[in-house]
C-alpha cells in the first residue's frame, strides 16, 4: 500500500480520495454508466479509459478509488446481478442468459456464478421459483442495490479461501 488508498472494509465502500477532481469523477461516472448500460459487451481497461478521456492505469487507479472496487470486478457484479434477474425473471435456457450477459463459455458462468452466490445458475433459479412472491412496496432498484455481490476480493481468491477453509475443517477432523 502507498497510504493513498483507501481501506476497504467488507460492506463498506471508500470515501472518495480528495486529489479525484470533479471533472475526473464526471468521466469515472460515464465509464461506469457505459459499463452499466451494456455489461453484456467486453469493456478491457483500453476501451473504459478511452470513454473516460484518461489513460488505461489512470483510469484503473482512479475508478477503484472512486467506487471502492476495480472495474473488472464492478463489471463482474453487473454481469451476476443481471443473470440473477434473467432466472429469476424469464425462461431462458442457462445458456442463453451466460451469453446475453457477456459470458463466452457456460463453464466459466456456471463456475463464477457458484463461486459468487454460493449456488449453481440452476439451483438459484429453483429456488427463486419456489419462493412465492409478493409485490413489494420496496423498489426493485433499491432491492437489487441490496443483494448485489459483495466482491471486495477477486473471485479466485475466494474460491482458494474457500477451499483452505473447507480444508482445514477436514483436518480439524482427522485430529486424534
Amino acid at each position: 500500500m502507498t497510504g493513498r488508498e483507501p481501506v476497504l472494509t467488507p460492506g463498506r465502500r471508500p470515501a472518495i480520495a480528495k486529489e479525484q477532481s470533479p471533472l475526473l469523477l464526471r468521466r469515472l461516472l460515464r465509464a461506469k454508466d457505459r459499463m452499466d448500460a451494456y455489461s453484456h459487451e467486453n469493456w478491457p481497461i483500453a476501451r473504459l479509459a478511452d470513454v473516460s478521456g484518461v489513460s488505461e492505469a489512470h483510469f484503473a487507479r482512479s475508478f477503484r478509488l472512486a467506487f471502492g472496487l476495480p472495474p473488472h470486478r464492478y463489471l463482474l457484479t453487473r454481469r451476476i446481478e443481471r443473470a440473477k434477474a434473467l432466472l429469476r425473471d424469464t425462461d431462458h435456457a442457462i445458456t442463453a442468459i451466460a451469453f446475453e450477459t457477456g459470458w463466452s463459455s457456460l463453464g466459466t458462468f456456471g463456475r463464477t456464478f457458484g463461486d459468487v452466490t454460493g449456488e449453481s445458475p440452476g439451483a438459484f433459479r429453483a429456488r427463486e421459483r419456489s419462493v412465492a412472491r409478493a409485490p413489494g412496496a420496496v423498489p426493485a432498484c433499491y432491492v437489487s442495490a441490496a443483494l448485489r455481490p459483495d466482491l471486495t476480493i477477486a473471485v479466485s481468491e475466494k474460491r482458494r479461501q474457500d477451499c483452505d477453509d473447507s480444508l482445514a475443517g477436514t483436518e480439524a477432523r482427522n485430529i486424534p
